[in-house]
C-alpha cells in the first residue's frame, strides 16, 4: 500500500471544520479519513517515554519501517471494518488520601487510532461546544476557567456558589446514551463502530480480562473528548438553553472537564438547581456526590451576612486546585482571592520528598538540580496566578529545605552544611517564585 493520504486528510479536516459551523449538518462519511498517511502523522505526534499497553510495546521499540508496516495493516483493517482495539492495561496511581486512581493504558497502535479519531471529533464538535466549557479544548485551559470564575463573582450578582462533584463520572458514562449523542452530528456507521469498539474493548488487570459495559477509561486519548461530548448534551446545553430561562436572578455555569461550579444570585434558585441537576443526571446514569456537592454563601455580601449570624468568616470553595475565599483590597473593597488548595501543596511536597529521597543516591547533584528547576518552574506556571504569591513562595521554601535535607544525607556522615548549600545555590540558583498568569492586566 503506498504511503499517502496525509495532506489529503488535513485538507478535508479543514473543510469539515468549516462545515461544522452549521449546527444542523450531520456528517455521513468520515472513516475513509483514517488512511495510513494520516495515522503516521498521528503516530509522530504522540509523546514518547510512555508506558506500554498489554502488548508490552513502547514507541521506542518500533523501527521506522516496522511502524509504517503496522500502520499500513491498521489502515487496511479499518477500511474493511475488521479493526478491533486490544484490551486496555489497567494500572493504579496514587491519588491522595491513600486512594488509588485507575488508569487504562492502550497499546501504541490503538493510541494512534484514538488520536486520529479524536482529531476528527474535535473539528466537528469544537464549533458547537459552548463557552462555559474549558477542559481539553484548544485555546482554553484551567487558567481561563479560573479567570472566568473571578470575573463572574467580582462583576455579576453572585451571592451563592454551587460546588458540584459528579460521582465517578468517567466510570459511569452510559454507552447507549453516548452513541445517541454522537449520532446528533455523525451518521457514518463505520466511524461510530470504531468508537464503540474503543469504549467496549475491556481491560486486563493481573492477567484477567474484564469487559466494559459503561464508562470511558481514564488514560485513553479519546476519553476526554467523549467526556466533553457527553457533558455538552447532559449539562451545558440543558443548563444554558433550558434551565436559565426559568430563573429570575443571575446564574452561570463554568465547567472544566467533569468539574464545575455554578454561581447564583438567589439561594432558593441555587437549591432548585441542585435538585434539578440530580434529576437530570439520573436520566443519564450519573449522580452528584452527596459528600462533595454543596451550596455556600459567597460574594460581596457574604462576609457581612455571616458576621451577622455570628460566623467569623464565609465558607470557601475549591476548584482546579485552588481555594477561593472572600477578602478585601487594600482600600477596603470586596475581592475574591485564591490560594493553592492545602491538600494539593501537601500532596506535591510528599511526592517531591519521596522523589528526592530516592534520587539522591542514584543521580548526580547536577542532574537532580536541573530536575528541581523543572519542577519549580512547572509549579509556578500553574499556581503562579494573581494573588497566590504567598502559596508558591511557601512551596519554594519547603522544596529548598527538603533538597538540603536529602542531599546532606548521601552517607552516614553529613556532607553539606547550610552555608555550602547556599553557596551552591548562588552559583546555580533555583528559580525563585514568580506570578505567571494575571486575572487582570495589573502586572
Amino acid at each position: 500500500m503506498p504511503y499517502t493520504g496525509m495532506e489529503n486528510t488535513r485538507e478535508k479536516l479543514i473543510l469539515i471544520a468549516n462545515k461544522a459551523k452549521d449546527k444542523r449538518l450531520k456528517f455521513t462519511s468520515l472513516a475513509h479519513l483514517l488512511n495510513a498517511g494520516y495515522l503516521l502523522e498521528c503516530y509522530r505526534s504522540l509523546k514518547r517515554g510512555k508506558a506500554a499497553g498489554i502488548d508490552r510495546r513502547t514507541m521506542e521499540s518500533y523501527t521506522e519501517e516496522e511502524i509504517k508496516n503496522r500502520l499500513d495493516q491498521t489502515a487496511a483493517l479499518l477500511k474493511s471494518k475488521r479493526y478491533h482495539p486490544q484490551a486496555l492495561k489497567r494500572v493504579y496511581i496514587e491519588s491522595g488520601s491513600r486512594r488509588r486512581r485507575p488508569l487504562s493504558i492502550p497499546t501504541v497502535i490503538d493510541k494512534v487510532v484514538q488520536l486520529a479519531v479524536t482529531r476528527i471529533l474535535e473539528v466537528i464538535y469544537e464549533p458547537i461546544f459552548l463557552p462555559v466549557s474549558y477542559g481539553y479544548r484548544k485555546e482554553r485551559n484551567s487558567h481561563e476557567a479560573l479567570k472566568e470564575i473571578n470575573h463572574m463573582i467580582m462583576g455579576k450578582r453572585v451571592n451563592w456558589i454551587i460546588e458540584a462533584d459528579i460521582k465517578s463520572f468517567f466510570d459511569n458514562i452510559n454507552h447507549q446514551w453516548l452513541m445517541r449523542m454522537l449520532k446528533e452530528k455523525i451518521t457514518d456507521p463505520n466511524l461510530l463502530l470504531v468508537i464503540y469498539r474503543f469504549i467496549r474493548s475491556g481491560t486486563v488487570e493481573e492477567g484477567k480480562y474484564q469487559k466494559t459495559t459503561e464508562g470511558a477509561p481514564q488514560g485513553g486519548i479519546i476519553s476526554p473528548m467523549l467526556a466533553n461530548i457527553y457533558l455538552h448534551y447532559v449539562l451545558d446545553l440543558w443548563f444554558e438553553k433550558k434551565m436559565k430561562q426559568t430563573f429570575r436572578g443571575y446564574t452561570q455555569l463554568i465547567r472544566y472537564a467533569d468539574d464545575f461550579v455554578i454561581g447564583a444570585q438567589h439561594k432558593q434558585e441555587a437549591e432548585g438547581i441542585v435538585v434539578k441537576l440530580q434529576e437530570r443526571f439520573k436520566q443519564f446514569g450519573l449522580a452528584l456526590s452527596k459528600e462533595k456537592t454543596r451550596i455556600i454563601e459567597f460574594g460581596r455580601f457574604a462576609t457581612e451576612n455571616t458576621k451577622r449570624r455570628g460566623i467569623r468568616k464565609p465558607d470557601t470553595f475549591n476548584f482546579l486546585g485552588f481555594t477561593h475565599y472572600c477578602s478585601k483590597t487594600m482600600d477596603g473593597r470586596f475581592a475574591v482571592k485564591i490560594k493553592t488548595e492545602k491538600k494539593k501543596i501537601n500532596r506535591s511536597l510528599v511526592a517531591f520528598n519521596q522523589w528526592i529521597k530516592a534520587a539522591r543516591n542514584t543521580q548526580s547533584t547536577k542532574d537532580i538540580w536541573q530536575l528541581i528547576k523543572s519542577k519549580l518552574i512547572g509549579h509556578y506556571n500553574y499556581y503562579g496566578v494573581s494573588g497566590n504569591f504567598a502559596s508558591i513562595h511557601h512551596y519554594y521554601r519547603k522544596v529548598r529545605s527538603l533538597t538540603f535535607k536529602w542531599l546532606n544525607r548521601r552517607s552516614r556522615k553529613k556532607s553539606w552544611n547550610w552555608k555550602g548549600f547556599e553557596r551552591y545555590n548562588s552559583t546555580y540558583p533555583l528559580p525563585k517564585p514568580k506570578l505567571t498568569y494575571a486575572f487582570y492586566n495589573t502586572w
